[in-house]
């Protein structure tokens, strides 16, 4: 799982970490302790859409994670919001920016930092297309 650290005053967002999943389940307590470490307030969660706007497999996995992880900041009395944006094509855009600068020398190299990044850019040019998980009906 790609992770990138936005700043809301200048709306700009770094690469930050790419954490290890186990079977869709990150390690909870560090990614919630990177949370309280950095202060975090919002949380971004990419939706991966089909490319007419459809839900896919991946999407309702998407939806589980950001869920399990609000309530674990819930659970955590953490002032955070845990939302969903669209990231289609991030991955595409993040492995050509890569490949231009030089920070990947094989197609398969991890790029899923730099698609945070890009998911991070989408949602501060328009914050609105984000959806908060608590707005959100569970499956």
């Amino acid at each position: 799982m790609g992770m990138a650290l936005g700043n809301t005053i200048t709306e700009t967002a770094r690469a930050f970490d790419i954490l290890a999943m186990n079977n869709g389940q990150p390690d909870w307590d560090n990614l919630l302790g990177i949370i309280k470490v950095w202060g975090v307030a919002k949380v971004v969660v990419g939706l991966p859409l089909n490319m007419d706007g459809s839900s896919s497999m991946l999407s309702k996995r998407a939806h589980k994670f950001a869920r399990r992880l609000a309530h674990r900041v819930m659970e955590q009395h953490l002032p955070v919001v845990v939302s969903l944006c669209d990231e289609r094509l991030t991955s595409v855009a993040a492995r050509e920016i890569a490949w231009e600068n030089g920070w990947i020398k094989h197609e398969r190299d991890p790029i899923d930092d730099i698609s945070a990044c890009i998911l991070m850019s989408t949602y501060f040019a328009d914050p609105s297309s984000s959806i908060a998980i608590d707005a959100i009906k569970a499956d």
